[in-house]
């Protein structure tokens, strides 16, 4: 019996009627990302550049989630054919691929979500969650319809270039990250400083005039609120290891105090 595979984020955002907010995983755990999944964000980014992910707890938390409405994307390290094939064979659905800043480059990686002649993806779907082992009909020659390709702008050179990124066939939409475009800026560590801002809001007219959906990461609430207020399409507002990390400081603070010392009680 063919099945059938959930919408894309890209149908997602074409559906939305509003900002779409998310949550990083970068935990590593399946517990952890299901908990997230749970906690009625919009969409979830599981990520395998900066966090202990490799492929088979990508799979764990792909499995995790996938009981859940929130949508799930999976940042790779690189856009390198091989990973990029492996995270899609695993039915990663959405892709984020980092550090994109220029048209060529953001070609290259949606040519490597696509099987030729349109591009350069390895055929494996009989071996692979991707197409549920050749349960979904026409897998193969409407590859398209259920993937998703986003790229992120991290560059001064990346926000010059977003609307020709943008424009890239294959590319569904574009999400800059103000991290590294601030050290890009010389304003590392600065992610709200005016300079950045106002460079991010460079690339978010670039990619409207394209057409694609625009999204940004922004923990700090009123740069999420300014942003969206802006045109982001989706926001990233939370890390998992983050809320873990701020939740268990204030723990410790609520018992032990500035002293470090926990706080006796006389009866």
């Amino acid at each position: 019996m063919p099945i059938r595979l959930t919408p894309t984020f890209r149908d997602r955002l074409a559906a939305a009627d509003r900002t779409l907010y998310g949550g990083w995983i970068c935990s590593g755990s399946p517990v952890v990302a299901e908990i997230m999944a749970g906690a009625g964000l919009d969409w979830l980014l599981i990520d395998m550049e900066h966090a202990p992910n490799g492929l088979e707890s990508v799979l764990a938390q792909l499995y995790a989630v996938s009981g859940y409405p929130s949508t799930p994307l999976v940042r790779v390290p690189a856009g390198e054919t091989v990973i990029i094939k492996q995270v899609l064979d695993l039915g990663a659905q959405n892709l984020l691929v980092p550090m994109i800043s220029t048209p060529d480059e953001a070609a290259a990686v949606a040519g490597m979500t696509r099987y030729p002649p349109a591009g350069c993806r390895g055929v494996g779907s009989a071996l692979a969650r991707s197409a549920r082992w050749n349960r979904v009909e026409g897998y193969l020659t409407n590859d398209a319809d259920h993937v998703s390709v986003f790229v992120q702008i991290e560059t001064i050179d990346g926000v010059e270039n977003a609307r020709a990124i943008a424009e890239t066939p294959g590319v569904d939409g574009v999400f800059v990250g103000p991290s590294d475009l601030a050290a890009s800026m010389g304003l590392i560590g600065q992610q709200t400083h005016p300079e950045v801002v106002a460079a991010v809001k460079r690339a978010f007219a670039g990619i409207a005039a394209a057409g694609k959906p625009v999204g940004v990461n922004a923990f700090d609430p009123a740069a999420a609120r300014d942003y969206a207020a802006a045109g982001a399409d989706f926001v990233l507002v939370g890390a998992d290891v983050a809320l873990l990390a701020r939740g268990s400081e204030q723990l410790a603070q609520s018992y032990l105090g500035s002293t470090g010392e926990s706080p006796r009680t006389s009866y």
